[in-house]
């Protein structure tokens, strides 16, 4: 490793005086520039207008709104109060003067959901500001560059609890809420047994209204998730504080599945909350989604052939694929066709090491894939270590299993 920076001896006295120059140039070696008093002023603002929040006291909560701001803080107010909320919470990091007695805040707002998160869940916000009387209030709030929105911010909150849910839904009909919770609970028992349950055994799901909402929770443009019924967001790895999944329900597609599919997406959708503290970057999607429809489908009685209908005609056609899907082959944006058979064949992947090795070792190789250290050698090293077997005997036999299954 090459270190540069301040103070470094380099040899010769020309490419000293260089060096110093550069550093003069970019600062180097210099006192900071001050913060501005401001940020400081808008932190203690914003601190008292999360304690507000969490007191539920709206009179504090909008004494820091201007008044050309205050109608909609209001309504933010009121919109929260569906959402049961453990933790708020402002952090400034930065302001910019806009103008005499204005600025604009760069914020990193969380929130904690009270029975669900561990953490704050954060999202960047920019803040508008205007000084009155010696005082900042706020003028206006929006979303930062490539932030998501929050579900309170695209209309009035409904909440329903099922025993092991939390469904918080715009636009929804509380019935069709109630629905979703009661699947949810349904589905926490099924995913411990094919799981395990080392994991918080808790769902919760976000329902926008629209396609169009869903796409903002994501922060992405809705129309890629056309035809999907539902994605869970949240962070790979081991984090002790991190805050829960987020099942989020696009209500256009989930709306058209039939009583089965609607189970079957929000059990597959609660296999990856469950499966979260051990899906890190060295996971592959053929098994993090194979994983989650083989418990999805898990119990159900629906065969091969009847759950794999895109890869059955390939392979009927001859069209064995040679070998597993990558990542890029689960894009929601391609062809329907290749997504289905990119899904059906993980899953069928999964299934096969069900069969072959047990269920308990289907378990250990997806543990042993995530908790190597980098995706290089992760599923080779877990198919000797949980399999003891090779790559090359891996695909080998999953294809004869392929055609076996489907054939």
């Amino acid at each position: 490793m090459v270190e540069q920076g301040c103070g470094a001896r380099r040899p010769g006295a020309v490419l000293l005086a260089l060096l110093l120059a550069l550093a003069a140039l970019v600062g180097c070696g210099t006192a900071a520039r001050p913060a501005d008093p401001a940020l400081h002023e808008v932190q203690a603002l914003l601190d008292r207008h999360a304690e507000a929040l969490l007191d539920r006291d709206e009179t504090a909560w909008l004494a820091a709104a201007d008044p050309s701001h205050r109608a909609a803080a209001r309504t933010e107010f009121r919109r929260l109060a569906a959402v049961p909320l453990a933790g708020w919470s402002y952090r400034v990091t930065g302001v910019d003067r806009t103008g005499e007695g204005r600025l604009t805040a760069r914020v990193e707002r969380g929130h904690r959901v009270a029975g669900y998160d561990r953490g704050l869940l954060g999202t960047g916000r920019i803040m508008e500001l205007a000084e009155r009387g010696g005082r900042w209030y706020l003028t206006g709030e929006r979303p930062a560059d490539g932030a998501p929105a929050r579900i309170w911010e695209q209309g009035e909150v409904t909440a329903v609890r099922g025993a092991r849910s939390l469904v918080l839904g715009v636009g929804q009909d509380r019935a069709r809420l109630a629905e979703i919770a009661r699947l949810a609970d349904r589905a926490v028992p099924a995913v411990d047994a094919a799981w395990g349950r080392d994991w918080a055994r808790r769902v919760l799901v976000l329902v926008p209204a629209s396609l169009d909402g869903m796409g903002g929770l994501l922060a992405v443009d809705g129309s890629q998730y056309r035809g999907i019924a539902a994605v869970t967001t949240g962070e790979t790895g081991r984090r002790a504080d991190a805050p829960a999944d987020r099942v989020i329900v696009n209500p256009d597609a989930y709306g058209v599945l039939g009583d089965f599919g609607r189970e079957l997406v929000l059990t597959h959708e609660t296999v990856h909350v469950a499966t979260r503290a051990h899906t890190t970057p060295s996971t592959p999607v053929w098994l993090s989604e194979g994983f989650a429809d083989w418990a999805a489908y898990r119990g159900t009685g629906r065969t091969p052939a009847q759950a794999a209908p895109e890869l059955r005609r390939a392979v009927r056609a001859g069209e064995v694929p040679a070998a597993l899907p990558e990542d890029a082959d689960f894009g929601f944006s391609g062809d329907a066709d290749a997504l289905a058979r990119a899904y059906e064949t993980g899953w069928l992947a999964c299934a096969m090491i069900a069969d072959r090795w047990g269920e308990d070792r289907l378990t250990a190789f997806y543990r042993e894939v995530g908790g190597h250290p980098g995706r290089e050698g992760a599923v080779e090293s877990a198919l000797r270590k949980a399999l003891d077997t090779t790559p090359e005997e891996f695909t080998a036999g999953w294809r004869a299993y392929l055609r076996a299954q489907l054939g």
